[in-house]
């Protein structure tokens, strides 16, 4: 089955998640994907790491053939993500750091993440996606 790709902002994100949740046993690996929003003026991520891990990413799910279903979470603007108090940087789940940021989630909890650079390294995401 090829990759199930969702998208969420900020005011979209938790009814997003709770459907993401809800379908999570129908997937053999369910992973969001923190990224940086695009800049209207070139329609391009703000976040250079960004940028780089994306392909990586989406080549390394598309090519598997389990049922992979990946949520997408734009965290905003540079100034939005900047923001201490960011919603995901101070959520007890995520706990997010910098983007992008891939996550493993299993049975409703967080079982492994890539963060930054580590994002675009294929080696590891093969080890995330064998995490169990």
């Amino acid at each position: 089955m090829p990759l199930k790709t969702v998208d969420a902002t900020l005011s979209t994100f938790n009814a997003v998640f709770e459907k993401f949740k809800s379908e999570a046993p129908n997937n053999k690996n369910n992973l969001i994907l923190f990224l940086a929003d695009n800049e209207p003026s070139t329609n391009r991520s703000w976040c250079p790491d960004c940028v780089r891990a994306e392909p990586v990413i989406y080549k390394k799910l598309e090519s598997s053939s389990d049922d992979v279903a990946l949520l997408r979470a734009y965290v905003g603007d540079r100034p939005t993500w900047r923001n201490p108090l960011h919603p995901w940087r101070v959520d007890s789940t995520f706990k997010l750091k910098g983007v992008p940021t891939l996550i493993l989630w299993e049975k409703g909890e967080v079982k492994g993440r890539l963060e930054d650079h580590e994002a675009l390294i294929e080696k590891k995401i093969d080890l995330l996606l064998a995490t169990k």
